[in-house]
């Protein structure tokens, strides 16, 4: 060891490099989860009301004077409420959680197919990648 520098110093780095790299995910996934939760469910009630980007255009140009119904207008969740309740916080915060949680059942599975596909064409191209196997009499069967 060199001046000023502790002897085992060196050992220590890469145990914690070791040590962080094994972390779950699992915390991060539950806390973003929640958070999203908290966010979709609590505080989208004390969003803005007033109308905002291209409402807002739409509004100050007169363009909103021709906009018609949409065919989607008597879904379950249209306008960002639940239908057939009748509290507006709990309408809206219901509606929010279930946009979470269907954003996350999309999202979760279309990460599991692409996870899927990509380790299926690694797979395949280390199979193509990896040497022949040698015949009995040492030599490569092209040769023989």
């Amino acid at each position: 060891a060199t001046a000023g520098e502790t002897p085992g110093a060196d050992a220590a780095a890469p145990v914690a490099a070791v040590h962080t790299a094994r972390r779950s995910t699992r915390r991060v996934w539950a806390v973003g989860v929640a958070a999203a939760v908290l966010c979709a469910g609590v505080v989208s009630f004390y969003a803005s009301a007033s109308p905002d980007g291209l409402e807002k255009v739409a509004q100050d140009n007169g363009i909103d004077k021709k906009a018609e119904d949409h065919a989607a207008k008597d879904s379950p969740l249209a306008d960002y409420g639940v239908k057939d309740i009748t509290d507006a916080r709990l309408s809206g915060g219901l509606a929010g959680v279930i946009g979470v949680g269907a954003t996350l059942a999309v999202g979760s599975g279309l990460f599991v197919v692409v996870r899927r596909r990509s380790s299926k064409k690694a797979e395949a191209a280390a199979a193509t990648a990896a040497p022949a196997p040698a015949t009995p009499s040492g030599r490569d069967s092209e040769t023989a």
